[in-house]
């Protein structure tokens, strides 16, 4: 990529000699004079190669990033150490220069990349098929309450308040506009109520959503939820950090029929915010109502082992009307970047990773409780994240953590009035004891 336009004056005037005009006003003539600008452009003047480098280095260096600052903020989005293989291969200019497989059996290598990716998220979710993942695990979680109701013919959504604020909210968005109603399901000691579930059901109930570990952090029990709503002919969504699959039992085996998340903490980097990829999951029997793109295996007429894609249920490739989402583009990009993550991991890589977070987040957990200003909030068992309860204003605790080069953890009351005072703080295998000690003792006198 260029970083200038490369044409001089000489070549500006070979272009509007070529085109049969002798300037550059004479080729916008057909623009009426009232409404041409008749000054220069309220824009600083032009500066010289190195200069303008070293201006966007300035501009650069004023953002906090986690190669300096030490980071406990979670929420969603989390710290997690990425091999040096991951940024190798999508480097790779097959692969990142690709927008989307328009012809997609000449393109061999992303089919497979996807295949495998679908293969290993069906691993981790318990689940039998894949699509070749969404946009962020936001939009996952509304592609699938949308599929539920296709499936279902019914148009009432139920998700539990310890789902993130984020999908909730653009689950939310995407319903109103279809006419689907939402109804919240409160939580109890930090986690799901059984008996509020079983007042908001009804007939038009088409899935119930719940998250594990929940936005909280903890780890839910959903040992029967499936059969609630089963009952009742709902279908139940669960939405999961990956990284936790390694350790807890897959939503699978618990009965989910439709499994997403934010597939950022598989090898992709916090990025300010994105782009991020969310992936999906569910059974066999609903793989049609399901949207995206799904790649499969095939065999060729030479008995060669090869990848197509299966389906693609996009208003792009089949009859609008028909089409399961208008979604049109997956982050496959991202989603290789996880496939990789996942193959230079493996499965034992994956498990240490969740339980060095586990264990990290337990011990900070402990040594915070130790200080006088902060005090338990809920009971349960978490994963890498939790919440405590501090005596003083969470924000200015913040701002004078990151005064020392930490990233604090995230006020939950922004979300949750109720829940004032209350920090989430997240640990991920990246943090050292020492880095741990040094932020517990800083939060606990700042």
């Amino acid at each position: 990529m260029n970083r200038y336009i490369p044409n001089t004056r000489e070549q500006q005037e070979e272009m509007l000699r070529d085109i049969g005009v002798s300037s550059i006003d004479e080729l916008f003539a057909d623009i009426p004079e009232s409404i041409r600008l008749k000054r220069s452009l309220n824009i600083p003047e032009p500066l010289s190669e190195p200069e303008l480098v070293k201006h966007m280095r300035e501009l650069a260096g004023k953002n906090v990033t986690t190669d300096e600052y030490v980071c406990f903020l979670g929420a969603g989005a989390y710290d997690h150490y990425i091999p040096s293989v991951v940024r190798h291969i999508t480097g790779r200019q097959e692969f990142y220069t690709a927008y989307t497989p328009y012809q997609p059996e000449i393109s061999q290598g992303t089919l497979q990349a996807i295949f495998e990716y679908q293969s290993m998220i069906c691993s981790l979710t318990g689940m039998e098929v894949s699509n070749a993942s969404l946009y962020d695990g936001a939009t996952a979680v509304a592609e699938a309450a949308a599929m539920a109701c296709r499936i279902t013919g019914r148009d009432g959504i139920i998700v539990a308040r310890t789902v993130h604020p984020q999908s909730r909210e653009v689950l939310k968005t995407y319903s109103r506009f279809a006419g689907r109603t939402v109804a919240e399901w409160d939580y109890k000691d930090g986690l799901l109520d059984f008996s509020e579930l079983e007042r908001l059901l009804s007939d038009d109930t088409a899935a119930v959503i719940v998250q594990n570990p929940n936005f909280f952090g903890l780890i839910e029990d959903l040992s029967g939820l499936s059969d609630i709503a089963h009952r009742n002919g709902s279908l139940l969504i669960v939405s999961c950090n990956p990284v936790s699959l390694a350790v807890l039992k897959p939503p699978g085996d618990f009965g989910a029929d439709i499994v997403v998340g934010e597939g950022q903490p598989l090898g992709n980097p916090l990025s300010f915010g994105g782009p991020y990829f969310g992936f999906m999951a569910t059974r066999e029997k609903y793989m049609r109502k399901m949207p995206g793109r799904i790649v499969g295996e095939t065999r060729d007429s030479n008995g060669r082992r090869g990848y197509v894609l299966t389906i693609q249920t996009r208003e792009q490739h089949i009859r609008r009307e028909k089409a399961t989402s208008n979604i049109c583009s997956n982050e496959s990009l991202n989603a290789l970047a996880a496939a990789v993550y996942l193959s230079a991991m493996g499965s034992e890589g994956l498990k240490k990773v969740a339980l060095l977070c586990c264990r990290k987040a337990r011990y900070t957990y402990d040594e915070l409780l130790k200080k006088d200003v902060f005090s338990p909030v809920f009971t349960g068992p978490f994963f890498n994240e939790f919440t405590v309860r501090y005596s003083g204003d969470i924000n200015a605790l913040n701002d004078r953590l990151l005064e020392h080069g930490i990233i604090g953890g995230y006020a939950l009351e922004k979300d949750y009035p109720e829940l004032e005072g209350v920090w989430l703080v997240a640990v991920t295998e990246k943090r050292t004891r020492e880095e741990i000690d040094d932020f517990v003792e800083r939060a606990g006198s700042l």
